[in-house]
This record gives structure tokens, sequence and C-alpha cells, in this order.
């Protein structure tokens, strides 16, 4: 190794590590400190791979000076430690890896020798289709359907999982969660071992909202197919030095305002700051007070807000969240704090080139719609949103335009958070007691993102309510909020066809763009999982649920959302006895074991895919 002499070594729980000292790298503590977060990992990255050919002197050197001055115009070599992919981007980059067994083979030589040179994780969950909703065999009817609807490409998965299982792949079968919630909870690292070398845990991955990995302090983002399959191969990821916009978060969330609330107003004033392809990295005194599940929400959504990433530096929040879900946040801070990747409460903040301010304080409850997660509206504000934006008359009452057609707690954004999922599950216990119900027309549904969800929900008694008002498990996996909704009552469908009505989803998921959840639902909102179900009481968008009642309950009284909201204090009691550890152990344990209809699949143990001449899907290459 180049850099050699950079090496420390670090002693934990009886274990000799090294790890690099970027202080010493940067020519002192005073210049590391004043560059970003963000680019130290960049730097330790680069200082890992110096060869004075791919990566140079230079491109360290630009990246320091990115403590004092503007980001210099350079390219670098990035080398991510894992690459993480899903079911539909990933089966691209594996159909090459059984085309390259298939060379190896037919050249002589040892076809098994293929296989990706740096870890690859592939969770299967862009699949699940919300065809069924709202009864107690939902869920065993969706997978059902399921496994029905992609055989083909499922048995070519399971292939490739027995085929490269002793390699550096690892295949999640459906029904583990969403990509980025599993690699949230449980797969990231923070700080990874290589050979007894602790390196800041980075990663790329074939879907754009990687970046939720941030909110642990992880360096990642999406990326197209074939820079995927590069990195897989052990090949750089060619970047260019992003500047570095701080957001500067202060004060703290008023009571009842949540994540999903201040994810969406920041949403609509970075995407107005402008922020496409640059590092947007969160500090200031607000950080204290904000959990990694909040950051999450806040990182995930990058996307939306156009960086390439939304990142937050490990600190004394990251080290909670790694002992909270079962991993060794002790080892996370021993190596962030020997490397200089610490973050200290009250520290000074570093050099950005651009620093951006946003009072948390000033969050009010809200939503974004109709077409684009970008256009935050003020919960108040909703109705004239729906009216202006998709240009209709409401109807005077019950279904027409601006009906609730769909309702969905769904997508990693939010069910990644225990405190917004626990506030749905206290809302909908509210609402049952006052004998509320939801709307006949609603479509609702409740997919979680990892079965952590489930677990608490049931610990809690709060899935009973959830099932009355029709919100039952219908899966793991992305469903709604990737545009696997499923279809629409037969009755609803054709109300809707036949008076050209302008009807309604809302979802708790991070993109709504118009025909993406529901070719029928023409309007699409984002907001937190409390709110889809109150909508869903109120069977209507264009409803005011700061003024206007959600409906009438059994004693004949009109109740309002303010009369069912959770307490913020109830919220985190009920968390603190529904979350543990070992909950979060007890999920992840079978996360690679294949189910029954997994293991069913053919092709297993086989070291050569068998391509089947006649598919117009998986074809061998020519």
């Amino acid at each position: 190794m180049r850099n050699a002499h950079l090496r420390r070594g670090l002693n934990h729980a009886g274990t000799r590590y090294e790890t690099l000292d970027l202080a010493a790298a940067a020519g002192g503590a005073a210049r590391l400190a004043a560059l970003p977060f963000s680019l130290r990992v960049v730097l330790e990255n680069l200082l890992r791979h110096q060869d004075e050919e791919v990566v140079t002197q230079a491109d360290i050197d630009a990246v320091l000076a990115c403590a004092e001055g503007p980001t210099p115009d350079r390219s670098l070599a990035f080398r991510p430690v894992r690459v993480l992919m899903q079911d539909f981007t990933g089966v691209p980059g594996l159909v090459d890896l059984a085309a390259m067994r298939d060379a190896m083979a037919a050249a002589g030589h040892d076809p098994a020798k293929v296989n990706p040179q740096v870890p690859v994780d592939v969770i299967v969950d862009h699949s699940l289709l919300v065809e069924h909703a709202g009864s107690a065999d939902a869920m065993a009817k969706n997978v059902a359907a399921e496994y029905a609807d992609n055989v083909e490409r499922y048995g070519f998965l399971r292939w490739a999982q027995g085929a490269f299982g002793g390699g550096n792949m690892r295949i999640a079968p459906p029904g583990a969660g969403i990509m980025h919630q599993v690699n949230l909870e449980h797969l990231a690292k923070v700080a990874w071992n290589l050979d007894g070398l602790l390196v800041p845990d980075t990663l790329i991955g074939t879907d754009s909202h990687t970046t939720m990995t941030n909110a642990l302090g992880v360096l990642g983002w999406g990326v197209g197919g074939i820079e995927a399959e590069a990195a897989m191969l052990g090949q750089p990821l060619v970047m260019q030095l992003p500047p570095v916009v701080g957001v500067r978060l202060l004060g703290a969330l008023q009571p009842g305002v949540t994540a999903t609330d201040l994810v969406l107003t920041l949403t609509q004033q970075l995407r107005r700051a402008g922020v496409v392809e640059q590092f947007v990295e969160f500090c200031g005194p607000a950080l204290d007070g904000l959990s990694v599940a909040d950051r999450a929400t806040l990182a995930n959504m990058a996307p939306e807000y156009g960086s390439t990433c939304g990142f937050f530096p490990v600190d004394a929040a990251t080290v909670a969240y790694l002992n909270l879900t079962g991993r060794d946040g002790a080892l996370a801070e021993a190596h962030a704090r020997a490397s200089g990747l610490w973050r200290d409460s009250g520290a000074a903040e570093p050099h950005f080139s651009r620093l951006l301010e946003f009072d948390l304080a000033a969050v009010q409850p809200s939503a974004a719609g109709p077409r684009r997660p970008q256009d935050h509206v003020p919960l108040a504000q909703v109705p004239a949103s729906f009216r202006d934006g998709m240009k209709v008359a409401p109807a005077a009452q019950g279904f027409g335009h601006g009906a609730v057609a769909i309702a969905a707690i769904t997508s990693c954004t939010n069910t990644s958070n225990p405190g917004v999922m626990l506030a749905a599950g206290l809302l909908a216990r509210n609402a049952v007691a006052r004998g509320l119900s939801v709307a006949p027309w609603v479509k609702t549904s409740l997919t979680p993102g990892s079965r952590v969800v489930a677990q608490y929900l049931e610990a809690a008694g709060l899935q009973q309510p959830l099932d009355a008002l029709g919100f039952n498990l219908t899966g793991f996996g992305c469903g709604t909020c990737a545009g696997n909704s499923g279809a629409l009552a037969a009755d609803v469908a054709a109300q809707i066809r036949d008076g050209d009505l302008t009807v309604c989803a809302v979802l708790s998921g991070n993109r709504n763009f118009e025909g993406r959840i529901h070719p029928q639902a023409k309007a699409a909102y984002l907001m937190s999982p409390p709110l889809v179900v109150a909508y869903a009481l109120a069977g209507r968008i264009d409803v005011d649920l700061t003024t206007q009642p959600l409906g009438t309950g059994q004693d004949g009284a009109a109740v309002y959302l303010r009369d069912i909201w959770p307490s913020g204090e109830e919220i985190a009691a009920t968390q603190r006895a529904a979350l543990s550890a070992a909950g979060f152990r007890r999920a992840y344990a079978p996360l690679f074991e294949a189910p029954a209809e997994w293991a069913a699949l053919p092709g297993a143990g086989q070291a050569l895919f068998r391509w089947n001449p006649g598919s117009t899907y998986i074809r061998r290459p020519p």
C-alpha cells in the first residue's frame, strides 16, 4: 500500500485493527476539520487506492483544496466497498456474469472463477404487486401471484444465488423488504473491515434512493447498470469532484410535525436552490436532536431534491442506531474517531462551497402534490392545490372528482421510520375507538420495507386497528411506491372511467408523477403514514384536515384530525417499548434463507446457466 505510513493501530474489544489517519494526510487536524465529512470519505478512498496512474497525488490535492477554496474541476476514480442491486436493474449485470462463465468454460477454464470482485447484495424487492389488499390473506395471495408472474426471472436469480454464493454475491429472496431499508437496518456497517484495515463503508446501488444509507455516514448513491457492473468487476467509478452544499439545520420540529413534513419542505427548497450533481451535507445544532430514522427520510429523497447524496456525518446518533438495530456501534465510533470522520456536537462546521440554513421550527404538517415530489403544500392548502393543479371542480360529497381511490402506507422513505409508522398505528387505534371507518371506495394497503415493521406494530398492539381500517399487510417490498398498486375494485374503476373522474392516490412514498401510482389516479400526494390513514378516513383529498372533520363518530359527534392525532410523548413511549436490538436480529436472521417457494425454483447448483433459446426476456448475449 502506497500510503502505509498513514496507517494507525486501533484496538477494539480485544482485536487489533488498522485505520488511515486522515488528519496526517491533510497536513494537520485543523485542515481536515475544514473539509466536509463526505469529502473526507472520498479522501480516504483515494489514499487507499493511490497508485499515481489511476489515482494520483494531484487528485488528493484537489480534494484537500476543498477545505479552503472553490471546488477544483477534476475527475476522480472512486472505488466503492460494495454494490447493492435490486431484482430488475440487477439482472442485466448478472446475465453478463453468466455469459462470462460460458466463455470461460468454452476456453477450457473453470467457470466458477468468474465472480464479483467486491461484495454484492441483491435484494428482490421491486416485483411485489399489491393486487390483493384490505384482507387478512392479502399478503399470502400477493406472494403467490408474485412467484407465478416472475417465474423466469426468479429462476435465473435462484441460479445466480447458488452459482455465485461462494464468491462475493448474496441474493435475498422476495419478502425480505426494500433494498434501502434492509441496507439501512442491517447490511450497512459504517466501518468496513478489509482484512484488518477498517475503512468507511461506501457503496453504489442500481436504484436512485441508495442515498438513504447516507443517514448513517455511509457514502453511496444510485448509478446505472453499466457503472454498477464495472464496480462489481473491480473497476473504479469515474466521477467529477462535486461541490458540497452545506445545509445548516436549526431549531426543532414542532409537536405534530413529522420527518415526512420536514423532507417534503426541504425537497422544495433544495430543488429551488439548485443542488443537482452536487453533494448535500447536513450540519448544524439541530443534528443533535435528529434521529437516524429521521435523517434517513431526508437522505432517501436526495434524488427528489436533485443532489448526488444527502450526507450526515457519523456521530452519537449513528452509534445509538447501530446498537438499536443489533450492530456494533462501538466499533463504528472507534473507527470514526481514529480516522477523523467523527462529528462532535458543537464542533466548528467545515468549509462548504455554499451554505444554506433551514429552521426546523418553521415546518408545518404538509403533503406534496398533485404531480411532483417538490410540489410542497401545507396541509390547509391541499384542497386548493388539487383544484388548481388538476383544473377540476370538486364533487359536493362522496365519490367524484377529488375522491381518494388509493391510500397506501408504503416505501422505504417512511416505513424505515418507526416514529411515523407507530403514529399511523396509534391514529388508527384512536379512529377505531371513535367509530370511524374508511370510505368504501378507498383501496387501503400496508406494504412495509422490512419485517421489523410488522414485528413492532404487532408488539405494540397496533396492527389490529390498522387491519380494522383495511391497512392489512400486503407484503414486504416497494409495492405502490414503485407503481405496483394493483387494480382498483371493478365498480370503482368503472365509475372513474365512465365519469372521466379525476381521483387521487395518497401514499407515504417518494414519487408521485402523474400516472405513476395508478393510471386511473391522475393526482397523487406524498405524505406521512398517519396522514395517509387520515385521508383514507376522509375519503377525499379536497378536505381541509386542519378545520374540517374526518367523519362522524359513533356518538354522533364530528371527529377532527386533532382529536385522534397521538402525542409525541405517546409515540416515543410506544417506540421504546416495541423496538429492541433482539427484535432486529430476529427479523433479519433469515434474510438470505430460501422460503419454500424460492427453494422450489429450478436451476440451483449448476455452475453454468441453462439458457432458454425461446425466452424473450433472459437471453444469452451474442
